[in-house]
Protein backbone atom coordinates (compact mmCIF):
# COMPACT_ATOMS: atom_id res chain seq x y z
CA UNK A 1 0.00 0.00 0.00
CA UNK A 2 2.47 2.27 0.69
CA UNK A 3 4.29 1.85 -2.63
CA UNK A 4 0.99 2.74 -4.35
CA UNK A 5 1.12 5.75 -2.52
CA UNK A 6 4.58 6.44 -3.07
CA UNK A 7 3.85 5.83 -6.73
CA UNK A 8 1.14 8.15 -7.13
CA UNK A 9 2.45 10.96 -4.87
CA UNK A 10 5.15 11.38 -7.91
CA UNK A 11 3.31 10.36 -10.74
CA UNK A 12 0.25 12.66 -9.88
CA UNK A 13 2.51 16.07 -10.19
CA UNK A 14 4.59 14.43 -13.24
CA UNK A 15 1.12 14.07 -15.15
CA UNK A 16 0.50 17.37 -14.12
CA UNK A 17 3.65 18.67 -15.32
CA UNK A 18 3.02 17.37 -18.25
CA UNK A 19 -0.29 18.61 -19.01
CA UNK A 20 1.20 22.11 -17.70
CA UNK A 21 4.22 21.82 -19.94
CA UNK A 22 1.79 20.90 -23.18
CA UNK A 23 -0.44 23.76 -22.34
CA UNK A 24 2.59 26.04 -21.84
CA UNK A 25 3.77 24.90 -25.59
CA UNK A 26 0.80 26.11 -27.20
CA UNK A 27 0.90 29.17 -25.56
CA UNK A 28 4.20 29.87 -26.19
CA UNK A 29 3.24 29.23 -30.13
CA UNK A 30 0.15 30.92 -29.62
CA UNK A 31 1.63 34.29 -28.07
CA UNK A 32 4.91 34.78 -29.57
CA UNK A 33 6.54 34.11 -32.57
CA UNK A 34 10.55 33.66 -33.80
CA UNK A 35 13.51 32.18 -32.15
CA UNK A 36 11.88 33.36 -28.93
CA UNK A 37 8.80 30.75 -29.44
CA UNK A 38 11.30 28.04 -31.36
CA UNK A 39 13.64 27.91 -28.62
CA UNK A 40 11.17 27.84 -25.49
CA UNK A 41 9.49 25.32 -27.03
CA UNK A 42 13.12 23.15 -27.48
CA UNK A 43 13.57 23.63 -23.55
CA UNK A 44 9.77 22.67 -22.97
CA UNK A 45 10.00 19.70 -25.31
CA UNK A 46 12.64 18.62 -23.12
CA UNK A 47 10.92 19.24 -20.11
CA UNK A 48 7.64 17.45 -21.57
CA UNK A 49 10.49 14.43 -21.54
CA UNK A 50 11.58 14.87 -18.32
CA UNK A 51 7.72 14.61 -16.81
CA UNK A 52 7.44 11.49 -18.93
CA UNK A 53 10.30 9.78 -17.08
CA UNK A 54 9.23 10.38 -13.72
CA UNK A 55 5.87 9.60 -15.18
CA UNK A 56 7.41 5.44 -15.93
CA UNK A 57 10.19 5.52 -12.96
CA UNK A 58 8.66 7.69 -9.84
CA UNK A 59 11.60 6.88 -8.33
CA UNK A 60 14.17 8.11 -10.63
CA UNK A 61 16.44 11.35 -9.17
CA UNK A 62 15.91 14.50 -10.62
CA UNK A 63 19.00 14.77 -12.20
CA UNK A 64 19.02 11.18 -13.94
CA UNK A 65 15.64 12.07 -15.41
CA UNK A 66 16.68 14.88 -16.51
CA UNK A 67 20.26 13.27 -18.50
CA UNK A 68 17.19 10.74 -19.71
CA UNK A 69 15.47 14.24 -21.27
CA UNK A 70 18.43 15.61 -22.76
CA UNK A 71 19.64 12.87 -24.05
CA UNK A 72 16.38 11.79 -25.92
CA UNK A 73 16.14 15.12 -26.68
CA UNK A 74 19.63 14.93 -28.48
CA UNK A 75 18.95 12.08 -30.40
CA UNK A 76 15.40 13.30 -31.78
CA UNK A 77 17.51 15.90 -33.06
CA UNK A 78 20.76 14.36 -34.36
CA UNK A 79 18.02 12.00 -35.98
CA UNK A 80 16.29 14.62 -37.54
CA UNK A 81 19.83 15.44 -39.72
CA UNK A 82 18.70 11.95 -42.15
CA UNK A 83 15.93 13.77 -43.00
CA UNK A 84 13.84 10.99 -42.45
CA UNK A 85 12.13 12.76 -39.72
CA UNK A 86 10.64 15.62 -42.37
CA UNK A 87 10.07 13.19 -44.63
CA UNK A 88 7.56 11.34 -42.38
CA UNK A 89 6.15 14.69 -40.67
CA UNK A 90 4.69 15.53 -44.14
CA UNK A 91 2.92 12.43 -44.38
CA UNK A 92 1.71 12.71 -40.05
CA UNK A 93 0.93 15.46 -38.10
CA UNK A 94 1.80 13.69 -34.85
CA UNK A 95 5.43 12.38 -36.09
CA UNK A 96 5.65 16.26 -36.64
CA UNK A 97 5.02 16.89 -33.32
CA UNK A 98 6.93 14.21 -31.71
CA UNK A 99 10.38 14.56 -34.22
CA UNK A 100 10.45 17.65 -35.44
CA UNK A 101 11.75 18.29 -39.28
CA UNK A 102 15.05 19.82 -39.44
CA UNK A 103 17.92 19.51 -37.71
CA UNK A 104 19.44 22.99 -35.75
CA UNK A 105 22.70 22.86 -33.64
CA UNK A 106 21.59 25.46 -30.97
CA UNK A 107 18.63 23.48 -30.45
CA UNK A 108 20.68 21.11 -28.68
CA UNK A 109 21.57 23.81 -26.05
CA UNK A 110 18.26 24.74 -25.28
CA UNK A 111 17.21 21.17 -24.47
CA UNK A 112 19.90 21.27 -22.21
CA UNK A 113 18.43 24.45 -20.16
CA UNK A 114 15.13 22.54 -20.14
CA UNK A 115 16.49 19.56 -18.31
CA UNK A 116 18.07 22.23 -16.18
CA UNK A 117 15.00 23.42 -15.32
CA UNK A 118 13.17 20.35 -15.12
CA UNK A 119 15.55 18.69 -12.74
CA UNK A 120 15.76 22.36 -10.68
CA UNK A 121 11.59 22.67 -10.51
CA UNK A 122 10.11 19.66 -12.03
CA UNK A 123 8.14 16.64 -9.89
CA UNK A 124 10.95 14.97 -8.08
CA UNK A 125 13.20 18.40 -8.50
CA UNK A 126 15.07 19.93 -5.95
CA UNK A 127 13.09 22.35 -3.56
CA UNK A 128 14.13 26.01 -3.23
CA UNK A 129 16.29 26.17 -0.20
CA UNK A 130 17.50 29.03 1.71
CA UNK A 131 21.02 29.72 3.38
CA UNK A 132 22.43 26.57 4.84
CA UNK A 133 20.28 24.13 2.69
CA UNK A 134 16.99 25.33 5.19
CA UNK A 135 14.02 25.28 3.60
CA UNK A 136 13.13 29.28 2.49
CA UNK A 137 11.19 31.10 4.81
CA UNK A 138 7.36 31.68 4.62
CA UNK A 139 6.64 35.03 2.78
CA UNK A 140 3.79 35.65 5.13
CA UNK A 141 5.39 34.97 8.28
CA UNK A 142 7.01 37.35 10.36
CA UNK A 143 10.93 36.85 11.26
Amino acid sequence: MTELRNGLTVRLPAVAAALVTVAAGLGVRAVLTGEVAKYAGDALYTVLVYALVVLVVPRVRPVRAALVAAAVSWAVELFQATGLPDAWGRHSGLVHLVLGSTFNPPDLCWYLVGAAGAARRGPGGAAPRGPGGAPPARPWSVS
